[in-house]
Parts: C-alpha cells; sequence; structure tokens
C-alpha cells in the first residue's frame, strides 16, 4: 500500500479490523448494517437494473456487469450481487475482513474476488467497473474528495457510482451516535465522528469535483415501531444514498 496515494485513516481501519469476526453475526456489532441490508439492496438493485436495462425477475439480471464493492467488510452486499450473477471485486483497507468474506463465500458457494487493498491502489492499477458500490465508506476517509476521484476513475465511462452515507445535523448526531453507540449500543462507542458526517448537497458538490454527475438520492428511514427500515423521497436527515454517473 502507496501512502502517498491513499485517503485510508489508520485509526478508522483499526475500529473495524476490531470488529472483523462478527460481520455475519446479525445480533452482533454489526446488527444496524443487517437491519438495513435489505433497504439497500433494494435501492442498489434498482438503480442497477434502470441504469443498465436488466430486469431483476430475470434468474440471474446481473450476468456480464463487473461490479466492485469498495469497504466490502465481510461481504453484505458482495454475495447478494454474486447471487444475481455479477463478477464481483470486494476491496477491504481492513485486512482482517478480508479472510472472514471469503470463507463466508466459499461456504456460500461464491466466487467473489477479495482483496485487501485501496481505492486508489486498483485505480493505479487502471482496474475498471461497470458499478462502484460505496457504502458507508466515504465519512470514514481522511480525504473524501481524493477518495470519490479514486472511484470515478475506477468507472468505466457511463459506469454507476453508489454512495451512502450521514448527514450531518443534529439529528444525525442524536441518532447515529448517541442512539446507534450508546443507547441502543448497536456499535461499539466512537465508531463515528459527527465531524466527518457529509450532507447531501455536499456530496453532490464532491461528486461533481471527482468528475461524477449525481442523478438520484433517497433517505434511509428507520421507523422504531416496526423496527425496520424504508426509502424516502423526502427525508434525508440522517442516513442517505446516492447514485451518479461518469459520463460517456
Amino acid at each position: 500500500m502507496q501512502a502517498e496515494r491513499t485517503t485510508v485513516d489508520p485509526s478508522e481501519i483499526a475500529k473495524f479490523e476490531a470488529m472483523a469476526a462478527e460481520w455475519w453475526d446479525p445480533q452482533g456489532k454489526f446488527k444496524p448494517l443487517h437491519m438495513l441490508n435489505p433497504c439497500r439492496l433494494d435501492y442498489i438493485t434498482s438503480q442497477i437494473a434502470g441504469e443498465f436495462e436488466r430486469d431483476l425477475a430475470a434468474p440471474k439480471p446481473f450476468v456480464g456487469l463487473r461490479i466492485l464493492d469498495i469497504g466490502c467488510g465481510g461481504g453484505l452486499l458482495c454475495e447478494p450481487m454474486a447471487r444475481l450473477g455479477a463478477d464481483v471485486v470486494g476491496a477491504d483497507a481492513a485486512a482482517r475482513n478480508i479472510p472472514v468474506a471469503q470463507v463466508h463465500a466459499r461456504q456460500s458457494g461464491l466466487e467473489i474476488d477479495y482483496r485487501h487493498t485501496t481505492a486508489e491502489d486498483m485505480a493505479a492499477a487502471g482496474e475498471q467497473f461497470d458499478i462502484v458500490l460505496n457504502m458507508e465508506v466515504v465519512e470514514h476517509v481522511a480525504d473524501p474528495l481524493a477518495y470519490l476521484t479514486a472511484c470515478r476513475q475506477l468507472l468505466k465511462p457511463g459506469g454507476l457510482h453508489l454512495c451512502s452515507t450521514i448527514n450531518r445535523n443534529a439529528k444525525s448526531y442524536m441518532m447515529a451516535i448517541v442512539g446507534a453507540e450508546y443507547v441502543m449500543r448497536w456499535l461499539p462507542k466512537g465508531t463515528h465522528e459527527w465531524s466527518k458526517f457529509i450532507t447531501p448537497d455536499e456530496l453532490f458538490d464532491l461528486m461533481r469535483q471527482a468528475g461524477l454527475n449525481p442523478v438520484d438520492r433517497k433517505g434511509y428511514v428507520f421507523n422504531p415501531v416496526t423496527w425496520s427500515w424504508s426509502i424516502s423521497d423526502r427525508d434525508l436527515s440522517v442516513n442517505y444514498v446516492t447514485a451518479a454517473v461518469k459520463p460517456a
């Protein structure tokens, strides 16, 4: 890993290294992601299907598409993408996540190319993908613009970039930090830094600076009554997801 070309924040990587073994425990430290994952997948699959004119009712609608999940963790998104027929590469800067993901993929009978590497190093190597999944990562990097620029370089012309993160406001502080880390104890204390959260307008501006064209944004909304997540066109106050394309 070449330090001059990386936006990796070592302190952030250390947090996720410590939790690596728990990726596939739905009641463990990644419980929030397991709860959110069906909602994330709905958005991801619908955006990919729309952009690449794929029929989600087909047995393997993503055959022929090469997908990168940057910051893949234990593979919670890589595995469903592989089941849909995509050629999937999962990359993570936290070395301990990779063997966890590899073992689970083998147990699931899936072929996924997992790598301990960074977006910058993959871009420098000339890797190209139809889709880059960049989910809950941008709030953990040292330089969001440089990181998003590397993600754009990793896309083929006309490629799709899907990015989710957390808004920065009083509500997100109460929900994502106080609520998730201190009250519900879904995440270890210190997992997130409120100052690193990015508003939707800021993220769209960073994407444009990086050479991407933003085309959509939606909110992920948690309902404490039904204990479930849903996608919202209007409420982007805490968790949200965006879609952008690389100019052809």
